[in-house]
């Protein structure tokens, strides 16, 4: 088995607030993650070069063969051919930057700090049209989803056998169905035909559901009754999602369990949108849609008519609460109120419209122990070290503080 080592590169602050609590790599865009596409093209182990205070919960495996990857790469065919035929101590560039290597233990040590790359042998890949395909924005992830699921359905269904689907189910394209055992699925609407539909194992879709790929739920997650889901769109494990949802990517261990739009949007781990929250994904006048960019503290052009909700880890939100278009919600921030709150709130804000306090980490830790127990997962000391990190960094955008 490989040794792979993926490591952030400059897109990780460009992916705040997502990476907050992760390595770039760590992002699930389809099916997997990013770090787990690489495990399952390479044959390998994934291990993390990242920031220093993500490095405990998500730590490094040196081997005497190594495969480093930038970790916002997603993989192809040909790059995983190029980075199969690598020799010892060999890299592949882009556009003068390091998309891959093949490193021993030694030119480890030389490389650390990106020094000395200029040692390696280097593939220039640079000529080649849309081989290179990286998550370097928020919305990358939603916008390469239907791709990424694809793809991702292809790998995970290979040589295998979908669960049957009952005799209450309907559906479109059943060889673009894949069912893992344990998924439960009745009385649903299923149109694989614009797309795969991957249903993980112990999932299950209501009665009701009406269900458009390219869609993927991964294991133990649940589409509440009637719910209506338009591809391209993920659940990661452990999610709820009910209402109308449309090109969504919930990282994981996130609920929108009750009615409400939901469209073009990410949502990180552990978020909760109240019954009847809605977003907006298109502007009034039909214009491009801005973000606010953590590297340049402003509102940036995406390119983007469509463009919804990006949310970091723990963030929640009230009944009936309503988000712009182009919302980014930081880390653990708590919003309700009628209104409209602004389109960027920092972390750990506490509050809507009417204005923000602070949300003060103690309280914090106590919900979210809280909640992640009820998924009988325990909040570790270095988790408690990373949202306290957090905390502080994210401290000089909530300017009501100063």
């Amino acid at each position: 088995m490989k040794n792979l080592i993926l490591f952030d590169d400059e897109n990780w602050s460009s992916l705040l607030p997502l990476t907050y609590t992760r390595p770039v790599s760590a992002l699930r865009v389809g099916i997997l993650t990013i770090a787990e596409k690489w495990e399952n093209r390479l044959n390998g182990k994934a291990s993390y070069i990242t920031q220093d205070y993500l490095s405990t919960k998500f730590p490094i495996e040196i081997a005497d063969d190594n495969i480093v990857i930038s970790g916002s790469l997603l993989p192809n065919d040909k790059i995983v051919h190029l980075i199969n035929r690598l020799n010892n101590n060999e890299a592949i560039l882009y556009n003068d930057t390091l998309i891959a290597a093949r490193i021993d233990s030694k030119q480890f040590e030389l490389l650390a700090g990106d020094q000395n790359i200029s040692q390696l042998a280097g593939i220039d890949i640079s000529e080649e049209k849309n081989l290179v395909q990286r998550i370097q924005r928020p919305h990358d992830i939603f916008m390469s989803n239907a791709e990424a699921i694809e793809q991702d359905f292809l790998q995970l269904s290979k040589g295998r056998d979908s669960a049957a689907l009952n005799d209450t189910v309907r559906y479109t394209g059943l060889d673009n169905i894949f069912v893992e055992k344990g998924a439960k699925i009745n009385y649903a609407i299923l149109n694989a035909s614009t797309g795969p539909i991957y249903i993980g194992k112990n999932a299950e879709i209501m009665e009701g559901s009406v269900i458009r790929g390219p869609f993927a739920m991964c294991d133990n997650s649940v589409v509440k009754m009637a719910a209506k889901i338009y591809g391209a769109t993920t659940l990661g494990p452990y999610c709820k999602v009910g209402g109308e949802v449309n090109n969504v990517v919930m990282q994981g261990y996130s609920s929108k369990g009750h009615d409400g739009f939901l469209g073009n949007a990410v949502l990180g781990e552990w978020c909760n949108l109240g019954a009847d929250t809605n977003n907006s994904n298109l502007k009034n006048n039909y214009a491009e849609v801005k973000l606010y960019d953590y590297n340049t503290g402003r509102f940036e052009l995406t390119g983007l008519q469509f463009c919804g909700l990006i949310m970091g880890d723990h963030s929640k939100c009230g009944i009936n609460t309503m988000l712009n278009t182009g919302t980014v919600v930081g880390v653990s921030a708590n919003i309700f109120g009628s209104g409209f709150p602004r389109n960027f709130v920092p972390s750990f804000s506490w509050g809507g419209s009417s204005g923000y306090t602070t949300y003060k980490i103690e309280k914090q830790l106590e919900v979210a122990e809280i909640v992640m127990a009820r998924r009988n997962i325990q909040l570790e000391e270095e988790d408690k070290k990373i949202l306290g990190h957090i905390f502080h960094a994210s401290a000089k955008y909530r300017t009501w503080e100063s």
